[in-house]
């Protein structure tokens, strides 16, 4: 059985900032600086409201979107030559022992690349990491979406921080009688919220550029590390089974389309059930 998903308290934490980022940046950044019913005014807040908007709508599919069920009839074909259990032993690319992946917990069989969510209490496909900040695992279903949200939540606070130190500037050459202490302390509230926000987003949204652009998830960067230990200590090298090369792999993950990449669309990323492998090309090139 799977936890429910839904509002928890860093949901509502997240949702809190967004909307005190939104209002600061409309009422007292935007109209402080350009004034909102002037043009540049007008066009500011347009744009700023539909990244923000964008942000929103993606950070809600990543909460309410199930990240991806191991089907309970399950089984591995054994006998699919090419099922990438046996490709992945026969060459090499793990150094686990590639034999069937069976879960105590779940006490039923899952595939590549799926792990168990402690929090969920349940295999998770191509799983990532559980967030507590959208109350769910980040997996195969929902990791583009997840990362969507991620890329137009920085965008949204470096567009944020732009507006506030513009505003600033603008409203230091004025007289100290017409800037409020209201808009005084709005400018610090925000300046605490949105740096430290922007230096961490930025960090995740790089971290996951890194992970697709070696098709790996969280979880199997860690693997990998220990993987790559082992190899070295047996005089081998390890290389990482799903790594298909770098347009590859990101249209994998992100979809066919350059056009697609910021949008969650995800009819591109199959069942989750099976993955191409680096062994898959080789094949298929010989």
């Amino acid at each position: 059985m799977g936890r429910s998903r839904g509002v928890s308290l860093p949901v509502i934490a997240v949702v809190s900032a967004i909307a005190y980022v939104y209002w600061t940046t409309l009422f007292v950044f935007i109209d402080g600086w350009f004034g909102l019913m002037s043009s540049p005014g007008l066009i500011n807040a347009v744009v700023f409201t539909a990244v923000a908007l964008m942000c929103v709508f993606n950070y809600t599919v990543a909460i309410l979107r199930d990240p991806g069920r191991v089907p309970l009839n399950f089984l591995p074909d054994i006998e699919d030559a090419e099922n990438p259990i046996h490709e992945i032993k026969r060459k090499d690319f793990f150094l686990q022992s590639g034999d069937l992946r069976y879960c105590q917990k779940c006490s039923q069989y899952k595939p590549p690349r799926a792990h168990h969510c402690r929090v969920c209490n349940r295999c998770v496909l191509r799983m990532d990491h559980h967030c507590i900040w959208i109350n769910n695992c980040v997996g195969h279903a929902n990791y583009k979406v997840f990362f969507i949200f991620v890329v137009y939540a920085v965008s949204a606070c470096f567009y944020a921080l732009v507006l506030l130190v513009g505003s600033f500037l603008y409203d230091a050459q004025k007289d100290e009688d017409e800037s409020g202490d209201s808009f005084r302390t709005a400018y610090v509230i925000s300046g605490l919220l949105l740096v430290p926000l922007t230096v961490a987003l930025s960090i995740l949204l790089g971290w996951h550029i890194y992970l697709i652009l070696r098709n790996k998830t969280t979880i199997e960067y860690h693997e990998g590390v220990r993987a790559m230990w082992l190899a070295e200590k047996g005089g081998d090298v390890y290389s990482h089974p799903y790594d298909l090369g770098t347009y590859e792999n990101l249209t994998a993950v992100l979809g066919p389309s350059i056009l697609s990449w910021v949008c969650p669309t995800s009819r591109h990323i199959g069942s989750g059930l099976r993955f191409r492998t680096a062994y898959d090309q080789t094949s298929a090139s010989s």
